[in-house]
Formats: structure tokens, sequence, C-alpha cells
């Protein structure tokens, strides 16, 4: 696997506008259809890969500390 590295000017603006626009038949249009909120894809497209890792991390923390929570309540 390469290195992982942030979309940056005209191919974030590909990337962004096949979102946008995505073409009659495909997946990423399948997707929409389906309900899939491109808009949040498009959002994690304009992060780094370390910016959308220390998200995820944050997120999972998150839910970590709600059931830690929820099994407190439960005994």
């Amino acid at each position: 696997m390469g290195t992982l590295r942030s979309l940056a000017g005209e191919e974030l603006a590909r990337a962004l506008d096949r979102l946008r626009n995505p073409r009659p038949g495909g997946k990423v249009e399948a997707a929409r259809e389906f309900g899939v909120d491109l808009t949040l894809l498009m959002e994690q497209l304009k992060l780094s890969p370390a910016e959308r890792a220390s998200r995820m991390h944050r997120l999972a923390l998150a839910a970590e500390s709600v059931r830690g929570a929820v099994r407190q309540n439960e005994a």
C-alpha cells in the first residue's frame, strides 16, 4: 500500500464533483439513491488522513465512554 496523503487542488475538486454529480447508473448514484449521505463523505475527503484518523479515534473513545456508563447503570 502506498503512502496516505490528502487530496488537494484539482484532485479534490474532481472527487467532490463526482460525488455531487454522479454518473447515471454508477455506484455513487446507486449509493445516493439507497440513502447514503454523500455530504459526509465529501467533508471527510477535505481532511487529511491524520485528521480523519483523529476524528475516528475521538468518536471511538466517546462510544466506549457511553458503553461504560450504560454498563454502570445496568449494574
